[in-house]
């Protein structure tokens, strides 16, 4: 392992949004959650006591018109503050650079690192830094180095290059590790993805919901499409040789449990869901089902949790890709001014989603362009 982290050179920094654009509203916020995802990604420091902090400080929150915002701990010492004590922030800074190391190394890989070797690259013990790269990343090193794998398999795939070539040319000793992790994150075969559905049925019903008409459509593994207004065309452009087929009754529990989601989203079950996306959109989407029901977060508060701070009109884009409305709930995020942003349903079923969960959204009556 020693060879392998020589041969990437000096580890990089991790980016942070620049201060001047990030919005300060959105930095008090995080602060006042005590929000463990933006450690690291902005500073808070304090005007009347010259102590800079992370966001997740348990420290009692002083006045905000005390409070001065930095896109790093060197900036705020340069600024003339000192670290919090009780916080540490100085020691998130390291951890970004570690998890940035550890990123440079498995990629640099032809076999996914062991745990302990990550750790030992970065200086860590592997306890500690498999929870510091699951809290910034959202997965554990392993899990990050099976989705690379996967994701240059599916580029492979998707050139109509043979399975068998893209199994290696991925980086899979054995066809058998390729053909595990495909199913656990594409749904279908490797041949059906490439294949643009090839092989799978696909079963599909329309039903109306307090918010319109939807349709719903299910893989034997769960379901790949719940939209609004959508059509059997629509679903065949998606899955052009698959086999799709009207349902006939068969999803009556999925359908129903969809409609709880909408009208009594408290009490939803939980639903299976077959989707695949790049590994951007998969974060993002992983981090949309985090929003707590009744909460809201802005596209930049979702970026930074995913550890892209500057990526914010590539989650807007994500929202927009997310196959399971409601389900994979893009409707909880919103501009960082409060005001809704888009959605692919229309801004009419925006607000009435999240009435209906028990968040307002305060904004200017403006006629709606859909």
């Amino acid at each position: 392992m020693a060879t392998l982290a020589r041969s990437i050179g000096a580890p990089r920094s991790v980016g942070v949004s620049n201060v001047a654009r990030l919005d300060p509203d959105t930095a008090w916020a995080a602060f006042m959650r005590r929000d463990r995802a933006w450690d690291g990604r902005v500073i808070g420091a304090v005007k009347t006591t010259g102590i800079y902090c992370k966001p997740s400080c348990p420290a009692r929150r002083p006045k905000r018109e005390n409070v001065q915002f930095f896109a790093s701990a060197e900036e705020a010492r340069v600024a003339g503050f000192r670290p919090c004590l009780r916080c540490t922030p100085d020691e998130v800074g390291r951890d970004r650079e570690a998890v940035a190391r550890a990123i440079q190394l498995i990629e640099a890989a032809e076999e996914p690192p062991r745990l302990a070797e990550l750790a030992d690259a970065v200086g860590y013990a592997p306890h500690h830094f498999q929870r510091i790269f699951k809290r910034d990343l959202g997965v554990s090193p392993a899990e990050y180095a099976r989705g690379l794998r996967t994701r240059r398999a599916e580029a492979a795939l998707k050139d109509n290059g043979r399975v068998t070539d893209a199994i290696y040319d991925a980086g899979y000793a054995s066809p058998s590790g390729f053909y595990s992790d495909a199913k656990e994150r594409l749904g279908m075969t490797p041949s059906a993805w490439r294949d643009g559905g090839r092989g799978e049925t696909i079963r599909w019903t329309t039903f109306d919901s307090p918010i319109g008409p939807m349709l719903i459509a299910a893989t034997s593994k769960g379901i790949c499409r719940l939209t609004f207004d959508d059509s059997e065309a629509s679903l065949r452009r998606l899955f052009p040789k698959a086999t799709i087929t009207k349902d006939d009754g068969g999803l009556k529990d999925l359908v129903e449990g969809a409609l709880t989601a909408i009208e009594r989203p408290a009490a939803a079950p939980e639903l299976p869901i077959d989707v695949a996306g790049t590994a951007f959109q998969e974060a993002v989407w992983r981090e949309l089902r985090k929003i707590p029901l009744g909460e809201t977060r802005s596209y930049a508060e979702i970026a930074a949790a995913i550890g892209q701070p500057k990526a914010v009109r590539a989650v807007g884009s994500a929202n927009g890709d997310n196959h399971v409305a409601v389900l994979i709930p893009c409707h909880r995020v919103i501009r960082s001014d409060g005001t809704l942003g888009g959605y692919a349903g229309g801004l009419d079923r925006k607000r009435k989603l999240l009435a209906v969960e028990g968040h307002r959204v305060e904004e200017p009556e403006l006629p709606l362009v859909e």
